[in-house]
C-alpha cells in the first residue's frame, strides 16, 4: 500500500483526509480528517525518522547504519524538527557562567533578591 499524497498534483495546495474505509467489514467513514504532523515529512525525512527510533536515537550507531557524519545527522535531525513545526533548540536552557551563579546566590542568601527572582535568574531569563 502506498502512502497517500499529501498536496495535490494540480494547485499543490495541501490535501486532506475525506474519506475511511475498513476493508474487514467494508465500513465507509466521510468527513473531515487531519493527516497529522508526520504527513509534513518527505519520504527521506521518513525514512530517517524510522533510522533514527531504531537505533533508539543513538547518533553514533545512526551514523554506523547511514554511512554518513555527525553533522549530517544533525542537519537531517534539524530538518525533521522544523517540518514537525519546532524550532531546533528554541527549549533548550541557556547556560550561566558559574560566577553569576553564585553572584545570584549571594544577593538571595543577602535578600537583594527573593527565591522567584533568583530561580528565574538562574533559568537565563533575563532581568525585569
Amino acid at each position: 500500500m502506498r502512502p497517500a499524497p499529501t498536496i495535490c498534483p494540480i494547485c499543490q495546495s495541501e490535501l486532506e483526509v475525506a474519506r475511511l474505509h475498513c476493508l474487514s467489514c467494508d465500513t465507509s467513514i466521510e468527513g473531515h480528517f487531519a493527516m497529522g504532523q508526520f504527513s509534513n515529512l518527505t519520504p527521506d525525512q521518513l525514512e530517517f525518522v524510522f533510522t533514527f527510533v531504531r537505533c533508539e536515537g543513538k547518533i553514533n550507531r545512526v551514523e554506523q547504519e547511514l554511512g554518513v557524519s555527525y553533522p549530517t545527522i544533525r542537519n537531517r535531525l534539524h530538518e525533521v524538527i522544523r517540518a514537525l513545526g519546532y524550532e531546533p533548540g528554541k527549549d533548550e536552557p541557556v547556560e550561566i557562567t558559574q560566577d553569576k551563579r553564585n553572584t545570584i546566590l549571594e544577593d538571595l542568601s543577602a535578600g537583594k533578591i527573593n527565591a522567584e527572582e533568583a530561580t528565574r535568574l538562574l533559568r537565563g531569563e533575563e532581568e525585569k
